[in-house]
């Protein structure tokens, strides 16, 4: 089969701006996948990414996953060291052809990883807090998540909430006040859902190390799970002193780009838990590479995902995967936000249970594209 047609969404929903490729083979198979920049600047330069790795891809045999994976990584000179924008553009298009393959073959897509090393998928709430500043808003935000089942959250002590997007640290440095409300704010969480319930924290790679340090070991006290990008993912040094000096578990990955960007983290011992986005590390195959990488080093994994349930699904089949698999990140009530679109028909995040994904079932990814919602976002269509 080869590849005849490449359609390309840049997409609005809530907050976000997901960009959704589909693939139509000259066989009439089609396959789908997501950019993983629907968070933050970038979309554009994704879909302008994907448009450009197009004239390489229509023509290209669908069965030939690695070999195009190799392909952008020699042949688009940024491919080496290259970050977001290629990686994310390349994670879309290389998801597309696992959902073609699988389909050809009548099974799920985690079946030709070597199929499910588990019967569910546990899953932790994200984005649950929506406006709280003060200690007792995120405590009684808690209450939503709780009386949904789940029984781990994560949340940004030092963020600020501006409208529906958060705003981070700025400058490498905040004030005593903010510490100490950040301080504060883990206090009134822990207090609120209890011992049972796991916590975990993201710093979004916001302070220096020795400012984190400060910070994660008056964290300690309240039985934390994970801290997440407590100094700069790109500084693997710094992340490793930070991780030598608190008895909290360190989390990153999420902005560390394909097997050769994740190495450092590992090669250092900077993370305990390692976080490769699907949607922008390379794809389904590069994340399975990261994650073998990752149990290598005695170290789980974390799928990070923020984007439309398109990419929550991806991450599921890998989460169903990975042997050394640890929690699925999700963002239950984005869906929520006015302006929300599902990109897909079968959303994941409408059927969590108790804090709980089931195995995709189906072939190929398991879903399919919203056509009639995402038809007035169709950005660009490339025809053999």
């Amino acid at each position: 089969m080869k590849i005849r047609q490449i359609d390309i969404y840049l997409t609005r929903s809530g907050k976000l701006r997901p960009i959704v490729v589909e693939l139509i083979t000259d066989e009439g198979v089609t396959g789908i996948g997501e950019a993983g920049v629907a968070y933050g600047c970038g979309s554009h330069a994704a879909a302008g990414m994907l448009k450009d790795l197009a004239p390489s891809l229509l023509g290209w045999d669908a069965s030939r996953i690695e070999a195009f994976s190799t392909h952008v990584h020699d042949h688009t000179f940024w491919g080496k060291g290259g970050g977001t924008i290629v990686y994310a553009a390349l994670s879309a298009i290389e998801q597309a052809l696992w959902d073609i393959k699988a389909k050809v073959c009548g099974v799920p897509v985690y079946e030709l990883l070597g199929g499910a090393a588990r019967d569910r998928v546990r899953c932790y709430a994200n984005g649950w807090y929506e406006s709280a500043q003060t200690p007792d808003q995120f405590a009684r935000a808690t209450e939503r998540p709780l009386r949904d089942g789940y029984t781990a959250l994560k949340f940004y002590p030092l963020g600020e909430m501006v409208g529906v997007n958060m705003r981070h640290v700025s400058q490498r440095m905040v004030d005593r006040d903010r510490l100490n409300l950040a301080v504060a704010r883990v206090k009134a969480v822990r207090e609120a859902i209890g011992p049972d319930v796991e916590l975990m924290l993201d710093l979004s790679g916001g302070l220096t190390p020795a400012e984190s340090v400060r910070l994660c070991q008056r964290f300690e006290e309240y039985d934390i799970l994970f801290v997440e990008e407590p100094t700069d993912p790109s500084d693997a040094q710094a992340m490793a002193y930070v991780a030598s000096h608190t008895s909290i578990a360190v989390a990153a990955g999420e902005r560390n780009y394909a097997r050769h960007g994740t190495r450092p983290l590992l090669e250092a011992r900077a993370v305990d838990i390692v976080q490769p986005d699907p949607c922008n590390t390379g794809g389904i195959m590069e994340t399975k590479k990261i994650a073998a990488m990752a149990e290598a080093w005695g170290m789980r994994v974390a799928p990070h995902v923020c984007g439309s349930p398109l990419a929550t699904q991806v991450a599921l089949h890998l989460s169903a995967n990975l042997p050394n698999f640890f929690i699925q990140e999700l963002y239950p009530y984005f869906r929520f936000h006015e302006g929300y679109i599902d990109t897909v028909l079968e959303a994941p995040e409408a059927r969590v249970t108790n804090g709980y994904l089931a195995l995709p079932e189906g072939p190929g990814l398991g879903v399919t594209l919203n056509r009639e919602t995402l038809a007035p976002f169709l950005w660009d269509r490339i025809v053999q």
